[in-house]
């Protein structure tokens, strides 16, 4: 005779096919069962309803289900799962930014017309105005793809209530490719202007490395070289002659453009005299095309108490991705004056010229002198060596966040030190609060950093990448400076650096600071350690600190030792964490096990957000998910399949 838990297997199997089913007949029927209808059912149930909905229907029903307590959160992140795959998913981690990224990704899809799987599963719902008058409301960054002009031009004619209402909701533009060089030109111009001095956005992202289109695009909008003075942006020879825009013909002019567009006149002043409209430009490349005020003689006007004077948009948050030499000098050239900048981002492919960070800083000087500057966040990369983050901190002594990415160059002399290396020490007081500092396979002296530590006392994050020392120095004298000089020190990352042997300045760096959060990232933590368990015992006393409440031991090769970390939370003093990071660890099965077993004897007093992605669950699947069902009373788990094979090539290479 079967057994009576024999006999319930196959029922349990059959009512999850059959709610299935159901869950799939209400996203297909939900606009005839009305949403009331829906949000009626039990809570349980609505829960597990939320994966199998289109985003229209979560869009619908989050308002309501919010004031009730409950998130959609597990809806969108199936959503995020088809569009970019589990990994990728799990980095969002609230209802705010999954919905965010699945909106974002769908409106540029249907925006665009461009394809992928969910929008071809989902077309019926999806490719309609009412979806994107939905996701327009959502999102707050816009991609602008100047080549999809017959998508941009929709814009200025049938869908101009889109146009509004992005100029209400989006904060942020990203522009990814040439402005100056497509087709209709004009209709790219105008979005952009109608968004950045029409709109609410004031942050600009560009992923291009064209000098024309970064002057365009900074004109008047936070700095004073305004109407005439913009020809100055283009005496630099070289500028001309390698923009794209100068070995062609001029742009087009207004008067054909006006032909080409049945649009109403917008009702704004216009920015030049007739005169000087008519006025030759000797480079032949600026015509109407370089003031977005013109534009709006061209298309329809605004809607909204705006019908005066068109004035420019401020932009407060730059960052340009694809940073060349050309797109530096016009940035070099308008800083001076751009009083309105709060955050400025530069990152190029290749390593910077010295003499052009030189430069650039001599600009960061005059806007600093000038007594208007708001930069206060600066973040620039690739420098050719490590005396330049002194410069730049000179440059610009209100910054209280900086960023800064070293690449030791293949040519020319290395550096260590700034050029006044052998001067008297600069010990003024900086009011710096966040530092990050990366270097990549550049073997350096710690002095340039730890001078700049020393002289940081409200220091509050500090994130360090790569930090060689010539053989047989140590990073003790790094921990040593945070212990005595930077007592206000918040998140501390270090990443890819050798602490092996550090592990007593570790100890009092932890014992006399209150970190919120934690990061030894590839630091190789246990390498040659004689007793690896009784190490990381000592680690785990130190770390049972009540400020503490993320903690990240990502690639360490903690391995079988990860048992070692279940005792955060036993005896009198726990551990107050939240977020625990395990990635990348070679965790087997069996280990995790053991960790779960110890977690039940001593559960975290917090619901636990436990990473353990990159580890080699599939050695032993049995295992491996039952110590996953222990974990998930006490943790939210992030897990993703994983190969061995792959997870065993990443062990090998960071032996």
């Amino acid at each position: 005779m079967e057994s009576p838990r024999g006999k319930m297997k196959p029922r349990k199997s059959a009512d999850t096919s059959l709610q299935k089913l159901c869950f799939q007949a209400v996203r297909t029927h939900f606009t005839a069962l009305g949403t009331e209808a829906v949000l009626d059912l039990p809570t349980p149930l609505l829960k597990d309803l939320l994966p199998h909905l289109t985003a229209c229907q979560l869009d619908e029903v989050q308002p309501a289900l919010n004031k009730r307590g409950l998130s959609t959160y597990s809806g969108w992140a199936e959503i995020l799962r088809d569009l970019v795959g589990l990994s990728r998913a799990l980095d969002f981690r609230t209802e705010a930014e999954a919905k965010h990224e699945v909106m974002l990704r769908l409106f540029t899809s249907v925006f665009y017309g461009l394809s992928n799987n969910y929008v071809l599963k989902n077309s019926t719902n999806l490719k309609s105005n009412s979806f994107l008058s939905s996701a327009a409301k959502s999102i707050h960054h816009f991609i602008l793809i100047p080549c999809m002009h017959q998508a941009l031009h929709t814009l200025t004619t049938n869908q101009q209530h889109l146009l509004v209402l992005l100029e209400k909701h989006v904060r942020s533009i990203h522009v990814s490719h040439l402005l100056l060089t497509v087709r209709k030109t004009q209709t790219v111009l105008y979005v952009l202007h109608r968004l950045l001095d029409h709109g609410i956005t004031t942050n600009l992202v560009v992923s291009i490395d064209s000098a024309l289109d970064l002057a365009w695009l900074l004109h008047g909008r936070g700095t004073q070289y305004i109407n005439m003075e913009l020809k100055n942006l283009f005496t630099f020879p070289h500028v001309l002659q390698t923009s794209p825009a100068s070995s062609r013909a001029p742009v087009e002019s207004t008067a054909s453009d006006n032909q080409s567009y049945d649009a109403i006149p917008c009702k704004r002043v216009k920015l030049y005299s007739e005169s000087e409209e008519k006025e030759e430009d000797p480079s032949g490349v600026l015509n109407f095309t370089l003031d977005p005020q013109i534009l709006c003689h061209t298309f329809s006007p605004c809607d909204g108490p705006s019908a005066g004077a068109c004035t420019f948009g401020q932009i407060t948050h730059l960052e340009i991705r694809t940073c060349g030499p050309d797109s530096l000098k016009v940035l070099s050239f308008s800083l001076p004056t751009f009083f309105c900048l709060q955050s400025l981002s530069l990152h190029s492919k290749s390593i910077f010229r010295e003499l052009d960070v030189l430069e650039f800083a001599g600009a960061l000087q005059q806007l600093s002198d000038s007594g208007c500057s708001s930069l206060i966040h600066l973040s620039v990369g690739l420098l050719p060596h490590v005396g330049l983050m002194k410069t730049l901190l000179n440059a610009s002594r209100r910054l209280t966040s900086l960023c800064v990415e070293f690449q030791m160059a293949i040519w020319g002399p290395q550096f260590n030190l700034d050029h006044a290396g052998t001067a008297e020490p600069d010990t003024s007081e900086l009011p710096l609060e966040k530092l990050t500092v990366k270097i990549i396979q550049l073997q350096t002296d710690l002095h340039f950093l730890t001078s700049v530590l020393r002289r940081s006392p409200h220091l509050a994050s500090l994130h360090i990448a790569g930090m060689r020392l010539p053989t047989g120095c140590s990073q003790s004298q790094l921990l040593s400076t945070l212990s005595e000089s930077n007592h206000s020190l918040k998140a501390l990352t270090l990443e890819d650096i050798k602490l092996c042997d550090c592990l007593p300045d570790i100890l009092k760096l932890l014992r006399g600071c209150m970190l919120e959060e934690l990061s030894f990232n590839d630091c190789r933590l246990l390498e040659r350690c004689v007793n690896p368990e009784k190490r990381l015992v000592e680690l785990v006393a130190a770390l049972k600190m009540p400020s503490l409440h993320s903690l990240s031991l990502a690639q360490n090769r903690l391995a079988k030792n990860v048992c070692v970390l279940a005792e955060l939370f036993s005896g009198q003093s726990q551990s107050s964490l939240k977020q625990l990071d395990l990635r990348s660890n070679f965790i087997q099965p069996a280990d995790l096990l053991e960790f779960a077993k110890r977690l039940m004897i001593h559960p975290p007093p917090h619901r636990l957000t436990l990473d353990l992605r990159k580890n080699p669950g599939d050695r032993d699947p049995e295992t491996w998910n039952m110590a996953l069902k222990r974990l998930q009373p006490s943790s939210f788990l992030l897990v993703e399949g994983w190969k061995s094979t792959d997870t065993m090539v990443d062990h090998i290479s960071n032996m």
